[in-house]
Order: C-alpha cells, then structure tokens, then sequence
C-alpha cells in the first residue's frame, strides 16, 4: 500500500486515451453480457447467440469491437472461433461496474 505522503504518479495522455477507448468499447449492454459469458468460460459465436438471445450479425459485431479493443482473443478450434477475455481485469471492470450500478436498488 503507497505511503499517504508519496503521490501515485499521474496518467499520461495515452494512458487516459486507451482508459477511454476500453470503457467506449464497454459501453453497450450487449457487450457487457458477452464479457460476463466469456468471465464463466470461453465460447464460440453460437454459444453466445443462444445465451444472450441476440442474433448471429449482432454477436459478431459486438465481438469485433471487444476484440479491437484488445477485450477478447478469438483461438480457432476446428471450424469455430472460441472467444476468451484477455485478461481478468476486464472481467472486474465489468462486474465492479455492474455493482456500483445496482447498489441500493435491492435494499
């Protein structure tokens, strides 16, 4: 834990403008269901079609996003793309968000 006296040093400009990009390519709740899918297990573009009740156009368009935003990671396996988060901050961004969101709605 930094010392109270000691400042964390301050984010560049690249730094605040890739922070940005990363919550622009957040902010769609379709995207956001896809990163909670992928937090439970990778999956392919079907799975995510039948879990989240969105079309096969719809999911592929919200994949590209994450995955120029440097969110997801596309392996092929076999004749499919299995889709996984990059990292797990992506995962606590996400739910950390989600918390922040519903608190003291369900009091």
């Amino acid at each position: 834990m930094p010392h109270a006296d000691i400042a964390a040093p301050r984010p560049d400009a690249a730094d605040t403008t890739a922070a940005s990009d990363l919550l622009r390519a957040l902010a769609a709740p379709a995207r956001v269901a896809i990163v909670l899918s992928l937090k439970e297990r990778a999956m392919c573009v079907h799975e995510l079609v039948d879990a989240l009740h969105l079309n096969q156009p719809q999911v592929s368009q919200h994949l590209k996003v994450l995955k120029n935003s440097g969110v997801v990671a596309g392996n092929r396996r076999g004749r499919e793309v299995e889709y996984t988060l990059v990292d797990d901050h992506i995962a606590h961004i996400v739910t950390d968000a989600l918390t922040h969101a519903t608190e003291g709605r369900h009091e």
